[in-house]
């Protein structure tokens, strides 16, 4: 059975039910996304991937924070509306993880189309004594909330040491957070309390709550533990009288030089930037390298790893689809087998994708042997393709597939039909001529088979 750690127990739970909702804290939508969004994105992707492979019923929900303050003066520095950006960047959102093969949420709701629902809740909170008005906005009380603090491990004096909070003489405490914020000028929408827009935290309770009958698995990187996530289980198990989430899952972060990446901190490296470089592939697998709540950080040298052990996997990948003959299966089921044991265990544990590329390279070595010998036939191919595939579907790994094959092959007979009057140079032309377009042959006996490269070049 899946274990996951769960942030709010400091325990490693099993996953108990066969229907799991997912809500994932998404992206604000005022500038690319870069990698170290794709990392959290492509870690949840994994864990969705494996649930349905499991034989889990999964309903996967994450939002796009399309208003608040970032975005209104990025889009005021270039002349354009806030809508305007944030639609801009959820277009580019798509672009990017589609390109990273990620499965497309259940829903996306935006916060922009939600007000309704959020005034809703406030005005709950409010009837309940959790929530309070001031001059400047709608405030959740804190110290209403006996349990503030359960998520990060801390209590309320600790917090108020360690937090930047706002300014406001009107707040009870300095821990209480904006619910509404009144706004005379645009974007903002009306409200009982005044003009404005809604604070950060509420979007997401307010959503989570329409969208799932509950949260299983409540994530996202662990930046939002403090304040976001304390904040969201603070208001909504006022508002419901019942646990909000029942495990919180958090993603280490991506660094550079030690820093966070993030775009407040201009440190960033925008996915499609990566992707002209490195491909799909090698993100995903670089994404995956180490285990989800350690830190990873950002270098090129550590994606050229990753490129390399794609190239590896790619290689295997083609030989299995080109195998032919008959033979007896060897050893081949059993290693098969092995591996993917080996695979699921390490998915069991904690979502543990670093051993589990293991499992999957241990098979990849074993098919590439086969090749490099000759020996790699249609038979052991059948026997290892479907744990290959699993292991490659469950991590979000494709080969790069071209609908018309029959240029390469008309290319490849020429060249076998050039090579065999001798006239090596004219061959080499046309292995050459192949390679820029990313399509790489490998000669066995008697014949010749072709991989096309998973490349930047593609993005």
């Amino acid at each position: 059975m899946l274990r996951l750690y769960n942030t709010l127990s400091r325990k490693v739970e099993e996953l108990e039910r066969n229907d799991v909702n997912i809500y994932l804290c998404g992206v604000t939508v005022y500038d690319y996304s870069h990698l170290g969004h794709a990392r959290t994105i492509i870690v949840f992707d994994t864990l969705r991937r494996y649930l349905i492979y499991k034989g889990y019923n999964v309903r996967f929900v994450q939002n796009f924070t399309d208003i608040d303050d970032k975005i209104i003066n990025a889009a005021r520095e270039k002349g354009i509306k806030a809508s305007e950006l944030a639609s801009r960047f959820i277009e580019q959102y798509f672009i990017d993880f589609d390109k990273l093969n990620v499965l497309r949420a259940d829903n996306y709701p935006k916060a922009t189309e939600h007000i309704n629902e959020m005034i809703e809740f406030i005005e709950k909170l409010i009837d309940k004594g959790y929530a309070y008005v001031t001059s400047k906005g709608v405030y959740f009380d804190v110290t209403k909330d006996e349990d503030y603090g359960k998520l990060s491990n801390k209590n309320i004096n600790e917090l108020i040491a360690g937090a930047r909070v706002e300014i406001d003489p009107e707040k009870k405490n300095p821990l209480d957070f904006a619910l509404w914020k009144f706004y005379d000028e645009e974007p903002n929408w009306n409200s009982p309390w005044g003009k404005g827009r809604p604070g950060w935290h509420i979007e997401c309770s307010a959503m989570s709550l329409k969208y799932l009958e509950r949260v299983d698995i409540h994530g996202g990187g662990e930046d939002l533990i403090f304040p976001h996530h304390e904040n969201e289980i603070a208001q909504s198990e006022s508002y419901t009288n019942k646990q909000f989430g029942r495990i919180w899952m958090h993603v280490g972060m991506l660094t550079t030089k030690g820093e966070k990446m993030s775009k407040s901190l201009k440190n960033i490296e925008p996915i499609y930037n990566v992707l002209k470089r490195y491909g799909a592939n090698a993100i995903r697998l670089y994404s995956l390298s180490s285990h989800y709540r350690k830190q990873l950080e950002y270098n090129d040298g550590l994606l050229e790893q990753a490129l390399i052990r794609w190239r590896d996997i790619e290689h295997a990948a083609y030989e299995l689809i080109f195998a032919e003959g008959e033979s007896e299966y060897d050893d081949a089921m059993k290693i098969a087998e092995k591996s993917m044991n080996e695979f699921i265990d390490a998915m069991n544990n904690d979502l543990d994708t670093n051993n589990a590329i293991n499992s999957l390279t241990e098979l990849v070595k074993y098919i590439n042997k086969h090749a490099s010998n000759d020996t790699l036939t249609k038979s052991i191919a059948d026997a290892v393709r479907r744990e290959f595939n699993d292991m490659m579907n469950i991590l979000g790994l494709r080969i790069v597939t071209i609908n018309d094959n029959y240029e390469i092959e008309r290319l490849i007979e020429e060249r076998n039909r050039l090579r065999k009057e001798k006239r090596f140079k004219e061959a080499d032309m046309i292995r050459e001529e192949l390679r820029k377009k990313g399509i790489e042959l490998i000669d066995h006996k008697g014949r010749t088979i072709w991989k096309c490269l998973d490349r930047g070049e593609l993005y």
